[in-house]
């Protein structure tokens, strides 16, 4: 039986007896779910409807206290396709409702499309994905009608102080009942005309592409777009199981499968998405997949970028190709780069500012005109412009010469899992203890067989380490899941991973059982 709308819409004005209002930093405390860099991340067991409604409700009061949201308003809603996202939406909808907004069903869609279509319409949107995180875990993203929430957003959603009325839930924590979602909005056709608008449709003609499809949830839109560029597009590896595609750590089974499908089919490249569509994965004729931010960075070259910004884990290439005015790094997560892009701009309004991240996704936070065709700047993560810019580039050559183009630098990406935030910390830590000469010593006594003497220690981000024999270790904790980051830089793709391996096999074997609190 579905909830009466006046029930709802008395739930806001109606405290739940006996329940006192807590802020959303305890409730986080207390939920193990964390609001963090990424919006709302945790295991689908822990992420109730009770808790999702309360962090909607939290974002959506923290909207109204800045003058961004009032009842009667449209609020954006999407999801991705893992099992658990319908539920989540649901609930997030219920809260929208219970706030006094509209809600706005976009259906099942990319990321980046849902943010597109709000942004243009100064409109809240709220996202239900996990992204590339296993389909245990779910997430919500949200956005200001201005943009992606930031950092210096966080703290004042946190504070919100929010009372769930218990007439909504059982004792489980889930909704009673639900009101139906209303019919979807179609919104993924202007996200497919941005791209045809700016590069033309012959901007693909004469290449086949193909696309690993998995169970990404843009994977008929990518499909529609490359096809409306002039592409032949041939569908690769749909799943109707949840795949959990990491653009960053790409498996040894999605290695083994692009190789395959180039050997059986004359392709000019594959490509793909993670599971919302916002990070890209390009692979060239003979199926090797590109890093993701030597995608982003080609992409970048074949827009004009003046200024780029991006992470400090991403490949040094930026600065060495000359290719930009500057380069400016910051820490990792998208709310980084965008507040370091918005400060370019208010510094260089006339420069083209694009960011990327070493996931490959790129915002661009710049208007880029090529002749009357404007490109609206989106400064979200998104995958289909770094894709469809490297193979507009790539109709002219391949994306292999694309790649020899650039000075060669190599990256790698790994992780150990299932190792506590705290554990993460207190390595970290550990490691960072006492003076620079102490630090480096410790470090070199551990990773000096790999990389040598310590020439540089940089901890914008964890800890990033440039040795003398030219490579780099970076150690970081996720943000959105529990384990251990490590990127590395080498000369070559080979001497990278296998310096990850030998890193991760230290950390593993002798820094995480001594590091480890008891």
């Amino acid at each position: 039986m579905n909830a009466l709308p006046n029930e709802l819409e008395a739930a806001e004005s109606r405290p739940s007896e006996g329940a006192a209002l807590k802020s959303v930093r305890t409730l986080m405390t207390q939920s193990g779910v964390p609001f963090g860099t990424s919006g709302v991340r945790g295991p689908v067991s822990a992420m109730t409807d009770v808790l999702c409604f309360t962090y909607t409700r939290a974002f959506l009061q923290y909207l109204r206290s800045i003058g961004e949201f009032a009842p009667g308003q449209p609020v954006a809603l999407a999801g991705d396709l893992r099992p658990s996202t319908p539920r989540i939406v649901r609930a997030c909808a219920a809260a929208v409702r219970v706030a006094g907004g509209v809600v706005v069903n976009c259906g099942l869609v990319p990321t980046p499309a849902l943010a597109y279509y709000a942004l243009g319409r100064n409109m809240p949107s709220i996202m239900v994905t996990g992204s590339h995180i296993p389909a245990d875990r779910n997430g919500i993203k949200f956005y200001r009608p201005t943009g992606e929430v930031l950092k210096s957003d966080e703290a004042g959603i946190l504070e919100q102080r929010v009372s769930p009325d218990d007439s909504l839930f059982d004792a489980s924590g889930a909704l009673l009942s639900a009101e139906p979602l209303p019919p979807t909005v179609e919104i993924t056709s202007a996200y497919r005309d941005r791209y045809v608008g700016f590069f033309g449709a012959d901007a693909l003609k004469g290449m086949t592409v193909g696309v690993y499809q998995h169970s990404a949830v843009g994977r008929d839109v990518l499909v529609s777009v490359l096809e409306a560029l002039g592409a032949v597009v041939l569908p690769f590896g749909r799943s109707e199981t949840f795949v959990p595609v990491d653009t960053e750590a790409i498996r040894d089974e999605d290695i083994l499968l692009a190789q395959a499908w180039a050997s059986e089919h004359r392709v000019d490249a594959i490509v793909s998405t993670d599971g919302d569509s916002d990070r890209p994965l390009v692979a060239d004729a003979q199926g090797t997949w590109l890093r993701g931010d030597i995608t982003a960075l080609l992409c970048a070259r074949a827009l004009g970028a003046d200024r780029i910004v991006t992470p400090v884990s991403s490949n040094t290439a930026a600065e060495l190709s000359g290719a930009f005015v500057g380069v400016r790094r910051t820490r990792i997560g998208s709310p980084y780069v965008i507040a370091a892009m918005q400060e370019e701009i208010a510094a260089d309004p006339a420069a083209i500012v694009c960011g990327y991240e070493a996931n490959g996704g790129v915002l661009l936070g710049s208007t880029v005109l090529d002749g009357d065709h404007p490109l609206d700047a989106l400064p979200t993560r998104d995958a289909v412009l770094p894709i469809v810019s490297v193979l507009a580039a790539a109709r002219r050559s391949s994306v292999a010469e694309l790649v020899a183009s650039l000075p060669q630098r190599a990256t790698h990406s790994d992780r150990l899992p299932n190792v506590a935030p705290a554990q993460s910390a207190a390595l970290l830590g550990w490691l960072r203890e006492g003076s620079a000469e102490e630090q480096r010593a410790r470090i070199e006594t551990y990773f000096g067989t790999i990389g040598g003497h310590v020439v540089e220690i940089d901890t914008t981000d964890g800890l990033r380490v440039t040795f003398d024999r030219g490579v780099v270790i970076h150690l970081r904790a996720s943000g959105n899941a529990p384990e251990l980051r490590c990127y590395t830089e080498a000369a070559t793709a080979a001497a990278a991973e296998d310096l990850s391996r030998c890193a991760l096999i230290i950390l593993r074997d002798d820094l995480l059982p001594i590091s480890t609190p008891d």
